[in-house]
């Protein structure tokens, strides 16, 4: 297995862009998975897609309608209102995501001689999601070496980064405008800065203003 080939589980919004840009800082060749699980949000496929071609690494969809079929929650059902309530998983969990994601990009990774996966995942900024959490990455991990007899590393550069630092880690590649421009991390689907209603966009936008705000504060000193 090739040490220096990565695949970036990759749905084009500002975590996964960063990671991708993390990746082609460490990796001689990056390659992008992207699922199509009949996400509310499907415009992201799309700009996935145009991020891919023009940083010119390859990019893949995988159908995984199932997930639709299976669970109805605020990203698969138009219905359903995006919700946080204390106590309670958010509206916009979709059980068993990213251990699908994961598992389905280990075997893409195999198929091409990847041993390293990346996912965007954070405990800091992690929305009530279970599975964003470091032990079940570290968990899953070991599962998938062994279901696979194989020698994964699934990297997860933003697991101890709130949203400042993960706009401070795309500055420091000289992404920043491109990640606030071409991403979309609203739950509604709207590009760059979202519809600043949704709690993705509340948690990106503030933590872009808190970033900013830091950066222009250290260069006035």
């Amino acid at each position: 297995m090739n040490n220096e080939k990565a695949v970036v589980v990759f749905s084009g919004g500002q975590d996964s862009t960063t990671c991708l840009f993390w990746a082609l800082s460490k990796f001689k060749e990056v390659t992008t998975i992207t699922f199509d699980y009949g996400q509310r949000h499907a415009v992201e496929i799309e700009h996935a897609r145009k991020i891919a071609e023009e940083l010119e690494v390859p990019f893949k969809v995988l159908d995984m309608q199932l997930i639709n079929q299976l669970s109805a929650n605020a990203l698969t059902r138009d219905e359903i209102p995006i919700s946080e309530e204390e106590g309670e998983l958010p509206s916009t969990f979709v059980p068993g995501r990213n251990h699908l994601f994961l598992s389905f990009a280990a075997v893409h990774a195999q198929t091409i001689g990847a041993q390293h996966i990346i996912t965007g995942v954070s405990q800091t900024d992690f929305s009530g999601y279970p599975d964003c959490r470091d032990t079940f990455i570290k968990s899953l991990n070991v599962t998938l070496n062994l279901a696979m007899d194989a020698q994964f590393v699934i990297h997860t550069p933003l697991m101890w980064r709130d949203k400042k630092q993960v706009w401070e880690l795309s500055d420091r590649f000289g992404a920043l405008e491109f990640v606030q421009e071409k991403t979309v991390t609203c739950y509604n689907g709207v590009p760059s800065s979202g519809c600043g209603e949704c709690p993705a966009c509340q948690l990106r936008n503030d933590g872009l203003e808190a970033y900013l705000a830091e950066k222009t504060g250290g260069a006035a000193q």
